[in-house]
């Protein structure tokens, strides 16, 4: 495996530091920036990420244009923190409201495409407890600071939260050694070296987001990757060392349903590129346990395999931002690629 993507696109974050840099290169490229924060009953951090980026990156630092809460409907006070914090907050199902509804993860990035007004935008999960503006500015910077670079992601040490101020200081990403790095060894050995292809913080273009489907659950990040590497190979991508974060523990058996949606959108995507073919279709059912009254009980998880076309293809979205195709509409959405689209400059 060559190792010449790892050096060249692999920084540190202390490498964006100089935030009047960044602010400068940002008015250079004359580009707009946008924060997505999915949410799901994240009353607990969702208050403190509002307030450190509103602060440092908006008032402190201009580096951010809008900080946005896509919620998938939260039964906490997610949304009235959110709100009150100053973020610019929606609810997953009133955006594009006439398509039929979903939950999930890659929903709310996806909806974000429509809502947000940025050009390049910044995602990061609502859940992080040592949060610091460096979640974003670090993955900005390779952005900005170069012509190549079109979708930069985050990889940090990932201690668990054991308890009340208690942490391990290892044993964080067990989904990615043992699901997504394994098969990333068989399939795409070069996409090894994304040390945390799972990671929930990464930035990137609009015009990259906007050409690739999204699955609306935890396969997105996956599937993400898959994508953007296949359409525009992987000097595009950039990773950051973040050093450190620290979030919710996950059990097993949540940990065990993740894996299984991966491996749902991970073997739909690989025959689509045309490297395996399937002789029956994907089971959508994973079947766990619970021992309930000394008996054990089957827990049924299912995954729909629903994925969102790429968002160019809808017309509310191209007259929103005045984008006009200047081709038929392909049928198939991994044929994206191959449209022709016009942007105003």
């Amino acid at each position: 495996m060559n190792k010449k993507w790892f050096l060249s696109n692999t920084f540190h974050y202390s490498e964006f530091k100089d935030l009047n840099r960044l602010v400068s290169e940002k008015k250079k490229k004359n580009v707009k920036i946008s924060l997505c924060l999915p949410t799901l009953n994240e009353e607990k951090t969702i208050a403190k990420e509002i307030l450190i980026m509103k602060s440092e990156l908006m008032t402190r630092y201009p580096l951010l244009d809008e900080i946005v809460v896509i919620d998938s409907g939260s039964t906490d006070n997610t949304v009235e923190i959110a709100e009150t914090y100053g973020a610019d907050v929606y609810q997953a199902d009133d955006i594009l409201p006439h398509l039929e509804k979903h939950r999930g993860k890659g929903e709310n990035l996806w909806k974000a495409l429509y809502i947000t007004e940025g050009d390049i935008i910044v995602y990061l999960d609502a859940d992080i407890k040592n949060i610091h503006h460096r979640f974003a500015y670090a993955l900005i910077g390779p952005l900005i600071l170069t012509d190549h670079i079109k979708y930069a992601k985050a990889f940090y040490d990932r201690p668990i939260a054991t308890g009340k101020n208690k942490v391990r200081p290892t044993g964080g990403g067990r989904v990615t050694e043992l699901v997504t790095r394994p098969l990333f060894s068989l399939f795409f050995p070069e996409l090894t070296q994304i040390i945390q292809p799972l990671s929930g913080e990464y930035a990137g273009y609009r015009e990259l987001f906007e050409k690739i489907p999204f699955p609306i659950g935890y396969g997105i990040e996956t599937s993400m990757i898959l994508d953007i590497y296949e359409k525009w190979g992987l000097n595009v991508i950039a990773q950051v060392d973040l050093e450190r974060r620290i979030h919710r523990n996950q059990d097993t058996k949540s940990l065990g349903k993740m894996s299984f949606a991966i491996l749902h959108t991970f073997f739909r995507r690989i025959e689509k590129l045309g490297l395996i073919e399937l002789n029956k279709k994907l089971f959508h059912e994973m079947i766990q346990y619970n021992l309930i009254r000394d008996e054990y009980e089957p827990d049924i998880y299912s995954v729909t395999g629903v994925e969102r076309p790429p968002m160019i293809e809808l017309p509310e979205y191209c007259e929103k931002f005045n984008i006009v195709n200047t081709q038929k509409s392909l049928k198939g959405h991994d044929q994206v690629a191959s449209l022709q689209f016009d942007r105003p400059i």
